[in-house]
C-alpha cells in the first residue's frame, strides 16, 4: 500500500499470478490493510456501479461518525478515481488526489471515513465495485459539485455526464457555512477508537 498525498487514503497494488489460465490475485487482505491503516475494513455493504464513458461521479461523503471507508477498484474498463480531502482543520482540506483504477493494473483505493470520493469512467462499461465499512444512509450522505473551481479537480472528459444530486450539489464553501463538512479531529478521534478496538481484539 502506498500513501497518497492526503492523509487516509491509500493506493494498493495487487501482486498478479498469470499463466495460460488466466490471472489469479488476492484482491482485498483484511489482516494487509490493517497493518498499514491500523484496522480492517468493517465489510458491511458491497456495491457495483456501471457507467458510459465521460460519466462523473461523486464527490460523496458521509457524515462522522460513523462515515463510510471505502475500497475502491474497477474490474472492468477504466476509471479515474479521485480523493477530496473535505476535513474541516486538516493541514490538507480542499485538495484532492487521483489514481487510475482498471482492469489491467487491477489497483485500488482505500479512502478514511471523511473524506470525499469521485471517480470520472474513462472507458465504456467501466464498472467499479465498492467494498464500504457502513450501509447507505441517504440522511447521512452527501455531496460537493465536482466541477467546483475552489477544487479544481482536472477531470479527463470535456462533455461530463452527472446525475441531477451531482449537477446541483453545493460547493466547498457552501457545504462548509452549512456546517455539512467532518471535521478533521472527530475523523482523527473516530479511526483512533477502531484501531484501539482492532489493537485489543486481536490480543
Amino acid at each position: 500500500m502506498t500513501a497518497l498525498s492526503i492523509e487516509g487514503a491509500w493506493e494498493v497494488t495487487p501482486l498478479q499470478r498469470g499463466d495460460e489460465r488466466g490471472v489469479f490475485m488476492e484482491w482485498y487482505r483484511f489482516d494487509r490493510l490493517a497493518e498499514t491503516v491500523g484496522h480492517p475494513l468493517r465489510l458491511a455493504q458491497a456495491n457495483f456501479s456501471t457507467s458510459a464513458q465521460g460519466v462523473v461521479r461523486g464527490i460523496h461523503f458521509a457524515d462522522v461518525p460513523p462515515g463510510q471507508g471505502k475500497y475502491v477498484s474497477c474490474v472492468r474498463g477504466a476509471v479515474l478515481d479521485v480523493v477530496v480531502d473535505l476535513r474541516v482543520g486538516s493541514p490538507t482540506f480542499g485538495t484532492w488526489d487521483a489514481v487510475r483504477l482498471d482492469d489491467i493494473d487491477r489497483k485500488s483505493v482505500y479512502i478514511s471515513e471523511g473524506l470525499g470520493h469521485g471517480f470520472c469512467a474513462l472507458t465504456d462499461g467501466a464498472t467499479v465495485a465498492y467494498l464500504c465499512s457502513e450501509a447507505y444512509a441517504p440522511l447521512r450522505e452527501h455531496s460537493i459539485q465536482p466541477f467546483d473551481p475552489d477544487l479544481a479537480i482536472e477531470w479527463p472528459v470535456e462533455t461530463p455526464i452527472l446525475s441531477s444530486r451531482d449537477e446541483t450539489a453545493p460547493s466547498l464553501a457552501e457545504a462548509h457555512a452549512a456546517g455539512l463538512l467532518p471535521d478533521h479531529r472527530a475523523c482523527r478521534e473516530f479511526t483512533a477508537d477502531n484501531t484501539s478496538a482492532y489493537a485489543r481484539r486481536a490480543r
